[in-house]
């Protein structure tokens, strides 16, 4: 009895203290919003340095809190309404832990201490920026931190307590009861909120009254890690929906998918247009209002997710009260961000010019075709509810709509890129690089034809997209072989700056996945029927038996499990296992497809609703190159983390600056 009273003890005593560290950070988030603008207004240097040990006190205090809701999952506290609401005692641990983050209240706790993890990397790894902008980046960075622990406290609260602790929990959704979720949302936090330091930059050089080559040097690294998080997340979301749902997609352009990739193409757009800062003195007011759009963006996904305005199966929250805190949040930093941007446009004046023939003419269509491709994602994502509150109508936009305006955006990148890459700065011949690339189109072009004589259906999907994906992968590798000189030169080859291997890493990455999409897309096969025990079908060239049905218990659920014998040309490949599950607790089922991963093709069985003839629906599909939209994301990514590596990104040039005029050195 002793022992059960000493365990309560500590357990009321851990979740008291991860409250208490809560409404702490809360304050010192406000130390660190506004000590630095009045040191930098006094110019007094002992109020600016107080920038970063708030940063990085705010960073252990959130990091205590979320321990603190972490250690109340894993033991099962049930006098907390967010345990009660989203845990059970018989939960599997993975899925204690990684429920700390799957509902609303926890998730949002996650996303600010990711937000104070990257204000308090600022001041660790800053300390070649000038003080004073560095002060401004943290002080912004403390105002975005404010402002979303005040809406975790005084609307999400995740400690709050129940009158009367039941015995057990509600449980987990059982959707969200898989490995995928303890990867996806971090990861994908890590990259939505990274984009709150590339505003914070922006911001800061407003305010500084400078934007140069050194500032787009020091907003880079910053941009690249949250691009690559971006592109982890939303590939591991693509692969979660792809095997969990059971439906075999791996998009849908889903509100709460769409809300994700658009700050993905924001910062794609702003880590192409910095290259043109830094290298030209060009684009600076293009390239900060890419830094605003980018985090603006992923304030509207956190709106779209958590307000409930627009129906997902992934949105976490339906409650208008915090919809409009985060509309309010979102007017208040984007508006007055696109305020000073108005204000300070003197000072973001072009220094560098260049022909229309040029490196940074081909950057600018980059940029152009990025940011469109975002705000048609973004019409077609809002363009129901705004049909609803303008005509009165019930409308729904899906994939027909965005596969028709969003694909020519990206035929016309595709196609755009390996040449824009090549060209001069300053000013260029297109012949040159055509010249270049001559082989790659041949090669491009014999490997689509070679497809198009292959395929039964004549479809041009396949060959168009094996047309791209190959002209990417082939442009990007004659880039890279002719930066070694006119002889192709393996040992220089080698010693290549890791800035031009990650290039040609990302772009090749973004062809593979142009070509396995459309062939996903061109070639899948499908079959829906029927089946008895001993049944036989074929699909794809694939012959499939159903070998048998058993019942099994797991953990907190109970399961019906299928056998599936695969075969192709009377040669024994695997037995497939899909999988129905009944989760008591929730009395929801799930759906756990059967994957057998192959190089060329993945063969999927999901095993459906028992008939009254005792037979069992069974839907199989075979999905060519699946597994290649996701290496494609991986090599991206890869890209992403080999320029984060080149020690270049993280000298900024310039490091010894001339002085301020008097007029750069007025706070605003």
């Amino acid at each position: 009895m002793v022992t059960d009273l000493n365990e309560d003890y500590i357990l009321t005593m851990v979740t008291e203290f991860g409250h208490f560290a809560l409404i702490v950070a809360l304050i010192v988030a406000c130390i660190q919003t506004i000590v630095p603008f009045v040191g930098l207004y006094l110019r007094r240097q002992e109020l600016i340095s107080i920038a970063s040990p708030a940063a990085t006190a705010q960073f252990f205090l959130l990091s205590g809190a979320f321990a603190a809701l972490t250690y109340a999952f894993v033991t099962s506290d049930f006098t907390l309404q967010i345990v009660v609401a989203n845990s059970h005692s018989l939960k599997p641990m993975l899925y204690k832990i990684s429920g700390v983050w799957g509902n609303h209240e926890g998730s949002m706790l996650l996303w600010i201490t990711i937000l104070a993890f990257y204000g308090a990397c600022i001041g660790w790894f800053g300390q070649n920026l000038t003080p004073t902008l560095l002060a401004r980046v943290i002080a912004v960075q403390g105002a975005i931190g404010v402002a979303f622990i005040s809406f975790v406290i005084f609307t999400s609260n995740p400690f709050l307590r129940m009158p009367i602790p039941p015995f057990d929990g509600q449980d987990l959704n059982p959707l969200l009861q898989d490995p995928g979720l303890a990867f996806h949302p971090p990861i994908l936090y890590l990259g939505y909120v990274g984009l709150s330091v590339s505003f914070s930059f922006a911001i800061a050089a407003l305010l500084e009254g400078r934007v140069d080559a050194a500032w787009a040097r020091w907003v880079r690294p910053w941009t690249l890690a949250a691009w690559m998080f971006l592109t982890v997340g939303i590939a591991l979301g693509s692969w979660w929906a792809y095997y969990e749902l059971g439906w075999g997609g791996f998009w849908f352009w889903d509100p709460v998918e769409n809300a994700s990739f658009m700050p993905w193409l924001f910062a794609a757009a702003l880590l192409h247009s910095s290259i043109v800062v830094e290298k030209r003195e060009s684009l600076k007011s293009w390239t900060i209002l890419l830094a605003i759009m980018a985090f603006g963006f992923a304030l509207i996904g956190t709106f779209i997710v958590r307000s409930g305005i627009l129906t997902s199966v992934h949105a976490f929250a339906n409650d208008p009260e915090r919809g409009l805190y985060i509309l309010l949040i979102l007017i208040v930093f984007i508006g007055g961000a696109l305020v000073l941007y108005a204000l300070r446009a003197a000072i973001m004046e072009a220094q560098g010019v260049f022909a229309v023939v040029s490196r940074e003419t081909a950057l600018i269509a980059n940029n152009i075709l990025l940011a469109v491709s975002a705000f048609v994602i973004f019409v077609g994502t809002i363009w129901p509810l705004i049909a609803e509150l303008l005509f009165d109508r019930k409308l729904t936009v899906g994939a027909p709509y965005f596969n028709l305006v969003f694909t020519p955006l990206m035929i016309a990148l595709a196609l755009i890129l390996p040449i824009g890459a090549m060209i001069s700065w300053k000013r260029g011949q297109l012949s040159r690089p055509i010249r270049k690339m001559r082989f790659a189109f041949l090669i491009s072009l014999v490997l689509a034809s070679l497809i198009w004589s292959m395929q039964t259906g004549k479809n041009l999907q396949g060959p168009i997209g094996l047309f791209l994906g190959s002209w990417l992968v082939f442009g990007a590798l004659t880039d890279l072989v002719g930066r070694t000189g006119q002889k192709i030169n393996l040992s220089r080859l080698v010693r290549l700056p890791k800035s031009d291997w990650a290039k040609f890493l990302a772009h090749s990455g973004f062809g593979i996945m142009i070509f396995a999409i459309a062939g996903l897309s061109a070639w899948q096969s499908e079959d829906i029927r029927s089946a008895g025990i001993g049944d036989k079908w074929t699909v794809g060239g694939y012959e499939l038996t159903l070998k048998g049905v058993r019942n099994q218990s797991g953990p907190n659920y109970q399961s019906i499990i299928g056998a599936v014998a695969v075969t192709k040309d009377q040669r024994f490949i695997k037995i497939l296992h899909p999988e129905k599950r009944f989760y008591p607790v929730a009395q929801m089922p799930t759906t756990e497809a059967a994957i057998h991963h192959r190089l060329l093709n993945d063969i999927y069985v999901v095993l459906a609703d028992p008939q009254a003839d005792d037979t069992w629906v069974v839907r199989t599909y075979i999905k060519p190159l699946a597994n290649w939209i996701w290496g494609g994301s991986i090599v991206m990514a890869l890209g992403g983390l080999l320029s984060l590596s080149d020690r270049r990104l993280r000298v900024a040039p310039g490091q010894r600056r001339k002085p301020a005029t008097t007029a750069e050195r007025r706070p605003l």
